[in-house]
């Protein structure tokens, strides 16, 4: 959805948008829809869930990867390990959408709130599948670094968060909530 001027973009977040129409009098299709009650966005589409769940999907697998190296290398036990991985991976995730949101020209305070709106939910999910597959996954919480173990588990988890956020952000996108707050921004 592409806001025309600020004055659009307020209508559009108080719920209040008005259907400009083309000459044939049909809304433009950028503009959500109403549907038994309910607002639909337009990017609300399968190919733009993948995109925002690969976006989440790098943050958290930059802070994953890292955090149960660091863990790992440093002989930590699983919990703190683990710890330390979901922090970053929420840090690697809010700090990719913080850096698309500040480009805009947005300042930090605004950007930040934008971070939290656009990706906690999201990175939340993929954290929860992706721990919970390494963690019943047998051994994998005690393979080392230089074991496939290791790597293999770890791929498999993110893989399944992956699928499993897909549909959550599709949901989310769909009612403007979600990454459908950042799209202004890209």
């Amino acid at each position: 959805m592409q806001h025309g001027s600020h004055a659009e973009h307020a209508r559009h977040n108080e719920g209040h948008i008005e259907h400009e129409e083309h000459d044939d009098g049909h809304p433009h299709p950028e503009e959500e829809t109403h549907h038994g009650g309910q607002h639909h966005h337009p990017d609300a589409r399968w190919n733009v869930a993948v995109q925002a769940t690969l976006h989440c999907l790098t943050g958290c697998a930059i802070g994953e990867v890292l955090g149960m190296v660091a863990g790992t290398a440093f002989g930590w036990s699983n919990l703190p390990t683990t710890v330390l991985a979901i922090a970053l991976a929420f840090f690697f995730g809010y700090a990719l959408t913080l850096r698309t949101v500040i480009r805009a020209g947005v300042g930090f305070r605004t950007a930040f709130r934008v971070a939290l709106a656009a990706d906690t939910l999201s990175i939340a999910v993929m954290e929860l599948i992706d721990n919970g597959v390494i963690a019943l996954w047998p051994d994998a919480m005690d393979a080392q670094l230089d074991d496939a173990l290791f790597w293999s588990s770890l791929a498999l988890s993110l893989a399944a968060a992956f699928v499993v956020t897909t549909p959550v952000n599709k949901w989310t996108i769909g009612r403007g909530k979600g990454h459908a707050v950042m799209h202004q921004y890209h």
